[in-house]
């Protein structure tokens, strides 16, 4: 089994760090996506061209970096970053969704559509025309400070994202406020549970280096 992963990506840092976290021994197989090595190979494994993936032993590629952190979750129970009871998985799932999808996402897109570095590749995986948007770089902020706002609301009564257990829901939170940092996106004034649950999480050994 291996793990396609290119260590400034921050999907394949959010899958290294789980991996981490279950001490998994892993095979990792370094791709530059940036540099567009190995692109034409990289698409007949992974038609959408990104990184991470999961080649399993049997030829199967797991694409997107839930579904793999689902897998090796399956494999490797322990310690159990996804829930245990049926609860504790759907809470779980809530959280890391809505992370995801009103923060994590945001300061993505925020960040591709304002560094240079991404000219041309606006959208993952691809190499296009597509212009950058400095609109929907000024979304993906103002979507953050509403999703952190919320989010510190959650940690004033946990220490952890889903209660006192570190979990998936952590680390897509984690990387939501590093990506936000690379465009000068600090953590807002007030929110002082999501500040010290940050330098909690920061601290883990977990964290890729």
């Amino acid at each position: 089994m291996k793990l396609y992963s290119f260590a400034p990506a921050t999907n394949a840092q959010r899958v290294l760090m789980f991996v981490a976290e279950k001490e998994i021994d892993l095979s990792i197989v370094e791709v530059n996506v940036r540099e567009g090595v190995c692109l034409n190979r990289l698409i007949c494994m992974n038609p959408f061209s990104v990184v991470p993936f999961l080649e399993l032993d049997d030829g199967t590629c797991i694409g997107e970096s839930v579904a793999i952190c689902r897998y090796l979750e399956e494999l490797n129970p322990n310690p159990p970053l996804c829930g245990v009871s049926a609860k504790d998985r759907a809470l779980v799932e809530m959280w890391n969704r809505r992370i995801e999808i009103d923060g994590f996402m945001p300061v993505v897109h925020a960040l591709r559509n304002v560094s240079p570095g991404f000219k041309g590749r606006v959208v993952p995986g691809t190499r296009t025309d597509f212009p950058q948007s400095e609109a929907i770089t000024e979304r993906g902020k103002a979507q953050f400070r509403i999703l952190v706002d919320r989010l510190d609301a959650q940690l004033r009564k946990n220490t952890f994202v889903v209660g006192e257990t570190f979990t998936i829901a952590d680390i897509t939170g984690y990387f939501m406020v590093e990506t936000a940092r690379r465009i000068d996106l600090e953590l807002p004034e007030g929110c002082s549970n999501v500040l010290r649950w940050y330098n909690t999480v920061a601290s883990r050994a977990s964290v890729p280096g």
